[in-house]
């Protein structure tokens, strides 16, 4: 895996693709795809953009599309979403790249055919030097377009064409979005990350809730995720950042049955913290499953198993390793600290 970006990093630069490309952006290699999680597989498809842009002394952007396609075709499917757009930008700046493009994918986007893929996105707005893809990249209308599509286009046009291979991960199987979902499924945070590189993390506003959890001897931040997640419900060790400071934390994400089956609301435990969090936002991100969600026989009960989860996750986050130099980065940016060194 390749160094991170220094402190000495151009600005990340975010773009819609209507916008006007600066020019300092012209004849960039371009990373092409959903990247959804910037998983290992994805992060190989960045660093082979990487690779080329330096070799030729070009900037280096990935080029993606909101939302998801799949929400497109099939909104009655919603996708479990790793990384929204924000928390998508930011892996991509951590990883090095100079920017990101993103596309809206509707009706007219989807209707493009192969060819004005090509000609009207990659070398009318884009004005790429080059791209790179997936080995399982499809594009244009009835996905028409697909990497050897590409590789000829580009001869055509005078731009270069990158094919990543499939990642192949330490047991044998690629690597894919729908792995680290299903591992997400099972509470199996060992397994996203490794997929990942990287612990999985949520961001967003800390909204008001019932405070039930402060009459218990509890307070919690509490954040609503988006309906489409399956993070598994229960009980985890996390990492609570805000106000780009770390806290160690326990959080529970899931319908409280103590309470009355609701909504899934994700409510943390801040360890030894005082203040008031209502409408900051917050990244939390999940070190270790601990238990399932249950109805205890009273609150009495309840509170007790908190109190026991509560030394399990302090245990967990006391012995918690710093994780790759890609999370390491990421947890930096989130401190406000720049990329780590």
């Amino acid at each position: 895996m390749r160094d991170l970006p220094s402190a000495a990093t151009p600005p990340f630069v975010s773009l819609d693709l209507d916008d006007v490309l600066p020019a300092t952006l012209a004849g960039a290699h371009v990373a092409i795809g959903n990247f959804d999680g910037m998983h290992r597989g994805h992060q190989a498809v960045v660093e082979a953009t990487l690779d080329r842009a330096r070799a030729h002394g070009r900037p280096a952007l990935a080029f993606t599309f909101e939302p998801h396609p799949r929400s497109h075709f099939a909104p009655e499917h919603p996708v479990f979403r790793l990384s929204p757009p924000d928390v998508k930008a930011r892996l991509m700046a951590a990883l090095g790249l100079d920017g990101l493009v993103v596309a809206r994918f509707d009706a007219a986007f989807a209707g493009l055919s192969a060819q004005a893929f090509v000609e009207d996105v990659l070398l009318g707005k884009l004005q790429v030097g080059g791209v790179t893809v997936g080995w399982d990249f499809h594009f244009g209308r009835g996905r028409v377009g697909d990497p050897a599509f590409l590789d000829a286009a580009g001869r055509r046009h005078g731009f270069s064409v990158d094919v990543v291979e499939p990642f192949v991960c330490e047991d044998g199987d690629n690597v894919s979005s729908s792995r680290v979902r299903a591992a997400l499924a099972a509470g199996d945070l060992a397994e996203a990350a490794g997929l990942l590189g990287y612990r999985w993390f949520v961001r967003g506003p800390v909204v008001g809730g019932d405070r039930r959890g402060r009459d218990l001897g509890f307070s919690t931040a509490n954040m609503t995720l988006a309906p489409a997640c399956r993070l598994r419900q229960g009980v985890y060790a996390v990492t609570f950042t805000v106000d780009g400071v770390a806290h160690p934390g326990v959080a529970n994400w899931g319908r409280r049955p103590q309470f009355g089956e609701g909504l899934p609301v994700l409510e943390t435990h801040v360890f030894d913290f005082a203040g008031d969090l209502y409408g900051k936002i917050a990244e939390v991100r999940f070190v270790s499953w601990l238990r399932p969600e249950e109805k205890f026989a009273n609150v009495a009960a309840l509170v007790a198993q908190m109190h026991l989860d509560a030394a399990e996750a302090r245990a967990v986050l006391a012995g918690m390793d710093p994780g790759t130099a890609l999370e390491r980065d990421l947890a930096a940016r989130a401190l406000g600290a720049g990329p780590a060194s």
